[in-house]
């Protein structure tokens, strides 16, 4: 049995995305708004993808500059990459829990009010 664990230990190791990531857990917003600000950079190289978040009207840009900008520093210090090869290779955002309020309404009624989270995630990768 020990050799079944280490043999999927190692395939485990095998298959692991070794690409520089950035991740964020339990932003206040919703992940359908952080999506259209994701989308935007998608594809792009890593400096034009911070140049455009860091113009962009949008909430979501100054949360996702500090992931963008987090996953440039992990492939530098951890991966040994050079900045100017990087681009965005995936992006997504995943929903996180949801906070239920109370609205408080007329005649003794009440509204539910859904506080939505998210999980944002940034994979980059080195242009071939």
């Amino acid at each position: 049995m020990a050799t079944r664990i280490r043999e999927k230990a190692e395939q485990r190791k095998k298959a692991k995305d070794n690409r520089p990531q950035a991740k964020v857990k339990y932003i206040g917003m919703s992940p359908s708004k952080v999506r259209i600000v994701l989308d935007n950079i998608r594809g792009k190289k890593a400096e034009e993808a911070v140049a455009i978040l860091e113009n962009s009207k949008q909430g979501a840009g100054e949360i996702i500059v500090k992931v963008l900008k987090s996953a440039i520093a992990n492939a530098e210090n951890n991966k040994g990459l050079n900045r100017s090869d990087l681009f965005v290779a995936e992006t997504w955002a995943g929903p996180g829990p949801i906070m239920k309020r109370i609205n408080i309404r007329a005649r003794g009624r009440a509204d539910r009010l859904l506080k939505r989270t998210c999980h944002i995630t940034v994979i980059l990768d080195v242009v071939k």
